[in-house]
């Protein structure tokens, strides 16, 4: 459903109030006060969280923000802090950046929180968005849209919930007893609640989902509020399990291994990193990005469909959440060759034209991650006439993958160690961990954790055999560009062709399934400079005679083109429809592949993923798709080998 942006009026009081439900954003008292004294107070922080490695808040309505900057400044203030910080938060209208700026100017004291929040502020699209704030030790786990829905889709265990929104009489969908059911299923042992509503349907539908709830004295003017504990699984119930799953390792060893220096493993090993953990990386290649991740340039862009399936979302979400992730390396002044300059995804015919325009007027995504532009505006965009027009995706754009991977590598130097030119020939374990072996059978390395990301290379291990992976032969073909010629953005139509980046764009690229062949073929060439003239017409008649130039990689690539991410499945077979948290699993192993010719658009959220898995962390995507990209999902399914991509 599309995302309807908050608006906003102020009471005579100042008190900002919505004019949707007819109700006030905070308490006229004071929403800091109220903050203080209900929610953190209610849930007994700061004191609960003192001295744990992670603590996990779950609110039901963002808002303002406000009662993540109060609680994100006591989390600072106090010297005996949680290590990380997890707030998770639903909003089914969330505010613009620049309302969220105006509103938040009214709090100077946190004007630094405030700043670093709407910096980090995402575009207004549906489904769930991972904030890193605060040198990532604060993660914010934003979900746009139905709190019904979204509590229903997020793998958290929340150790506090704050229930806020407008009042139930103003909005009772979201204190229904559905949603009281879904924050019992998402509760952690001894989980506490705080609310300032002490409405009898609110009492009674908590205390059926498991809370014991009690009065307490309110905030300001209101008498009373209520706060909670959960207790548990009660008599005859079976506690439901998470789709996530904690690492076998304990916390405290904080190891990995990555085999895979590519988009996939370097995004791992970084997000691990960001996490403390100490990470050895290895890879066949002298230096980083040199397989399927060493194009010249690649694109990072969204696929969009009518009905906005997995795929659709997935490539959103990875998309957004990669340009997140480039913007905080270079704000760390790490340097990554990128350019957001626009995406152009041309139609084939009129009818696929009919089409595209269809999907963004169903989807109504903001105008900057999606919008349908004619072939008059499209040659403006792109300086090249074309016969028709398209997706017009203004904030992507172009990456050079060895910057990415090398960056990722160079951002935790004192936790990341490379071992490069380094094959490994098998992995074994013992004990309780995983060991990398050479040709020899010396150990490279030794973690409980052990991630493989080697792309086709996945093949070469026995272990991970139940995976249905194909290698697919990808040919790219490099010309020469003047700087500033056309086109001057990404521009997509059955392949695709950079700008100019140093002096060169790139074309292409064929998609070959089982050729194993790695030298430069003319015919591939052809192929790329045909993709070329019928996206851009006349364009190629300016080459002229043009030298075989050009790169051959293989993309590691699965069955339903989604990628592979999570534990490896210990089994070949299981019954049909079990549950995938169900299946037995590798201890420690996990695998990050499958990426086919979208690594840039998943690689940085599904390392992401990856750590969250690993660390048993509230997710940064929603569960139907962390289950279409879990390795055990072909188990429990035929595989339909696909020999194309788009």
């Amino acid at each position: 459903m599309p995302i309807q942006p908050a608006t906003y009026t102020l009471a005579d009081d100042g008190t900002p109030y919505s004019d949707t439900f007819d109700d006030v954003y905070h308490s006229a008292a004071g929403a800091i006060g109220q903050a203080e004294h209900v929610f953190l107070g209610g849930n007994g922080l700061p004191g609960r969280w003192r001295g744990r490695d992670r603590f996990v808040i779950v609110e039901t309505g963002f808002g303002l923000g406000l009662n993540f900057l109060a609680t994100w400044a006591a989390w600072r203030a106090d010297p005996e802090r949680a290590a990380t910080l997890h707030f998770v938060s639903c909003e089914l209208h969330p505010f613009a950046v620049e309302d969220l700026a105006a509103l938040h100017a009214r709090w100077p004291e946190f004007a630094p929180l405030a700043a670093e929040l709407q910096a980090a502020w995402p575009s207004l699209t549906p489904g769930v968005h991972r904030l890193h704030l605060d040198k990532d030790q604060v993660f914010l786990t934003l979900y746009f849209g139905d709190a019904r829905d979204g509590l229903a889709q997020l793998d958290a265990r929340a150790d506090a919930f704050l229930l806020d929104g407008f009042s139930p009489a103003r909005n009772p969908d979201l204190w229904s007893q559905k949603v009281f059911h879904l924050l019992g299923r998402m509760a952690a042992p001894g989980a506490t609640l705080a609310t300032w509503s002490v409405a009898g349907e609110v009492r009674e539908g908590l205390r059926r989902a498991g809370f014991e709830v009690e009065k307490a004295p309110g905030f300001a003017g209101k008498r009373q509020m209520l706060r909670g504990r959960h207790l548990g699984p009660r008599g005859g119930q079976v506690e439901e399990k998470p789709l996530l799953r904690e690492s076998d390792a304990p916390q405290a060893a904080r190891r990995a291994i990555v085999i895979g220096a590519g988009v996939a493993g370097s995004s791992a090993a970084e997000r691990l990193a960001a996490r403390g953990w100490s990470v050895e990386v290895i890879d066949v290649a002298d230096r980083p990005g040199h397989g399927a991740s060493g194009n010249h340039a690649g694109v990072l862009r969204p696929l969009p469909s009518l009905d906005d399936n997995r795929m659709s979302r997935l490539t959103r979400a990875g998309t957004l959440y990669g340009w997140r992730h480039i913007r905080r390396l270079r704000a760390r002044g790490i340097n990554v060759r990128a350019e957001d300059c626009g995406v152009l995804h041309l139609a084939r015919d009129a009818a696929q034209q009919d089409k595209m325009r269809a999907v963004v007027e169903r989807l109504a995504l903001p105008p900057s991650v999606l919008r349908f532009v004619d072939a008059d505006e499209a040659e403006r965009i792109g300086g090249w006439p074309v016969p028709l027009g398209g997706w017009w995706f203004s904030d992507s754009g172009w990456v050079q993958p060895p910057t990415l991977c090398a960056a990722n590598l160079a951002a935790h130097p004192s936790r990341i160690r490379t071992h490069f030119a380094c094959p490994v020939a098998q992995i074994e374990r013992v004990a309780d961990e995983w060991r990398a072996l050479d040709a020899a059978g010396q150990v490279i390395a030794a973690a409980p954790v052990l991630i493989m990301a080697a792309g086709t290379g996945l093949r070469d291990f026995p272990l991970a055999g139940t995976l249905p992976m194909v290698s697919a032969r990808g040919q790219v073909s490099l010309l020469d560009a003047a700087a500033g010629s056309a086109p001057r953005v990404v521009m997509c139509r059955m392949g695709y062709v950079s700008p100019e980046v140093d002096g060169l764009r790139c074309a292409g690229a064929t998609f070959d399934v089982g050729d194993d062949d790695p030298d430069l073929r003319e015919r591939d060439h052809h192929e790329n400079i045909a993709k070329l003239e019928a996206m851009l017409p006349g364009y190629t008649t300016r080459l002229g005679p043009t030298a075989l130039r050009g790169r051959v990689g293989f993309r590691p690539a699965s069955p339903d083109r989604l990628p592979m991410v999570g534990a490896i499945p210990s089994v070949s077979s299981i019954a049909p429809r079990t549950p995938l948290p169900e299946i037995p699993r590798h201890p420690g192993l996990y695998a990050l592949s499958g990426f086919g010719a979208r690594g840039l658009v998943w690689a940085a959220l599904a390392g992401e993923l990856m750590a969250s898995l690993i660390c048993g962390e509230p997710a940064p995507v929603e569960n139907d798709l962390i289950a279409a990209v879990d390795p055990a999902r072909f188990i429990l399914r035929p595989v339909r080998q696909s020999a194309t991509d788009d």
